[in-house]
């Protein structure tokens, strides 16, 4: 009787973790940046796309951000996207267009001043990221960043057009993110 009932729990969580694997994003209204207005399934036309929730007062969202840029625009080729969807509060609003305008940013932008979109996509902590497929379906989702976090979301990019056989160049995270860095401190006493 219990290997019975173990059989059906397994059965069970089985199907429950393939139905939400398989999650579709709503087609959804969007407000852009530059104040058009645009649906969520329409920047899946060309391919596949992430979705980026951020915030001007986070930290970790702005350190990801240069990496969604790079992503965009090595993949754009693809029909790649990175859509960032900014939740700031409608007073800080000016603050967007300013910090995505001086960082120029490649990607869409689009703004949710009253959390609506990231409330139906169930997004928790900044930053989300999100990748879907060209269908809408839910590839992968990763809360919260560190650095290194953007070699895991690369993978998982490279996964997705592998699996839908798409060519591309690989991309060396390593060599787009030249730093300066110092090996010695110069001192003058």
């Amino acid at each position: 009787m219990i290997n019975f009932f173990r059989g059906r729990i397994f059965i069970l969580s089985f199907f429950i973790s393939f139905s939400f694997s398989q999650e579709k994003i709503p087609n959804l209204r969007l407000k852009m940046i530059n104040g058009k207005y645009a649906k969520l399934h329409d920047f899946l036309k060309d391919g596949p796309m992430i979705i980026d929730f951020w915030a001007t007062w986070c930290e970790p969202c702005k350190k990801q951000m240069k990496y969604l840029n790079i992503f965009n625009n090595h993949f754009k080729k693809t029909g790649f996207k990175v859509l960032a969807v900014n939740t700031d509060t409608p007073k800080s609003m000016s603050k967007v267009k300013s910090y995505v305008r001086t960082k120029k940013f490649e990607f869409e932008v689009a703004v949710d001043p009253n959390s609506q979109i990231k409330k139906k996509m169930k997004v928790l902590q900044m930053p989300t990221t999100i990748l879907v497929d060209q269908s809408g379906e839910i590839i992968f989702r990763h809360q919260g960043y560190l650095p290194g976090d953007e070699h895991d979301i690369l993978k998982e990019i490279y996964d997705l057009l592998d699996k839908t056989e798409v060519s591309y160049e690989k991309l060396d995270l390593n060599k787009d993110n030249n730093k300066q860095i110092k090996t010695g401190a110069d001192v003058d006493f």
